[in-house]
């Protein structure tokens, strides 16, 4: 078997859901890291989650037993602040809505955080902060009226925890754009391909392979950079939600947690025909039936295999009958619910948290 990280030279990681869990390391995560620095592979850290500088997203790392250095990280709030800092003239006033990390960025690239409207800020950057209260976002959007530029870290709904996920920064965003009846200006962090590409230069990779737990961020944003990823089942995303993934946010490949980037077959991709699986899976109305036996996530595998390919079909006859030369969709799959056949079938579903039908 062709290990999955053996046909690559660059490992970009998302922090929040596959390295740790809040200030909880990701079960087993520790170790498979250690061990991929032992195989010499380049690792790059790229999070969404603005509310650390890199030196303390390292020290946190540290802390959990897995060394790393600052410049191996990479931040929404640094790529968001040098965007500005590129734009605005030196020492313009950036009225900061976020955490300390994202004010010291600021201040980095040679700008002024500030904290009131009435200062006239050229620009707003919004990032995660734990502490944020109304009277932040009520000055974010004064400033915006008033015509600045209105830059968000990310728009990351959810951020996950021990407890379940809990509002993330795009929830605080929408916030904002309610108020004002519009988005931001732009959005840097994942999916944007920004952090992504920033890695890839930093380490002159020309193979990297993304990794991380969200459809709608980190894998729609390796889509749109480029390059393969792997999605593991140790953050947000949830088996089910794979078999409605629009084509953007599917993965290239799947594993259980970090321990895929050894045990996966680099062969492998996310789908394989169910033959190949011990499983067997068939369309009904409404969803698919999967039978036979075999590993759970070899289940999942031939069931995104029929989803994905359902969709296919049907884009491709809904562009015939339209007449389009483009049968593409952004749209993802119909299924809404899988029906075991058999006890192996039902325990697979079970395991994977798949609903039954």
């Amino acid at each position: 078997m062709s290990r999955l990280i053996d046909g690559y030279d660059l490992v970009i990681l998302d922090l929040d859901g596959v390295v740790y869990l809040g200030s909880e390391p990701v079960p087993g995560a520790v170790e498979e890291l250690n061990r991929l620095r032992r195989t010499g592979h380049q690792i790059r850290f790229a999070t969404n989650n603005a509310s650390r500088l890199a030196s303390e997203v390292t020290a946190l790392l540290a802390g959990l037993g897995l060394p790393a250095h600052p410049d191996e990280v990479v931040t929404s709030a640094q790529v968001a602040a040098q965007l500005l800092g590129d734009r605005l003239p030196s020492g313009a006033p950036v009225l900061v809505v976020g955490a300390d990390a994202l004010r010291k960025e600021v201040a980095a690239v040679g700008l002024t955080p500030v904290d009131s409207a009435d200062v006239k800020p050229l620009a707003v950057i919004q990032g995660y902060g734990p502490a944020l209260r109304w009277s932040h976002l009520a000055e974010a959007c004064v400033a915006v009226r008033a015509g600045a530029y209105w830059v968000a870290t990310n728009t990351d709904r959810t951020l996950p925890s021990p407890r379940g996920p809990l509002p993330g920064n795009g929830a605080l965003v929408a916030v904002v754009a309610t108020a004002l009846g519009r988005g931001p200006d732009v959005v840097v962090g994942k999916p944007q391909p920004a952090l992504f590409q920033r890695a890839a230069q930093q380490a002159a990779a020309r193979a990297p392979l993304v990794v991380g737990d969200r459809l709608d961020t980190d894998i729609q944003g390796a889509h749109a950079a480029g390059m393969d990823s792997l999605l593991v089942l140790t953050g947000v995303a949830q088996p089910a939600d794979l078999l409605t993934a629009p084509p953007a946010q599917r993965p290239s490949y799947l594993a259980t947690n970090l321990a895929g980037l050894f045990t996966v077959d680099g062969r492998a991709r996310a789908t394989v025909p169910a033959e190949q699986t011990g499983w067997r899976v068939r369309r009904v109305a409404g969803g698919l039936e999967l039978s036979g036996a075999g590993a759970p996530l070899d289940g999942l595998r031939a069931l995104c295999t029929a989803a994905w390919a359902e969709e296919a079909g049907a884009e491709e006859a809904g562009a015939e009958e339209a007449g389009r030369e483009d049968g593409a969709a952004g749209g993802g799959t119909g299924v809404k619910a899988v029906r075991p056949v058999g006890p192996e079938a039902e325990a697979a579903l079970r395991e994977l948290r798949i609903t039954v039908g």
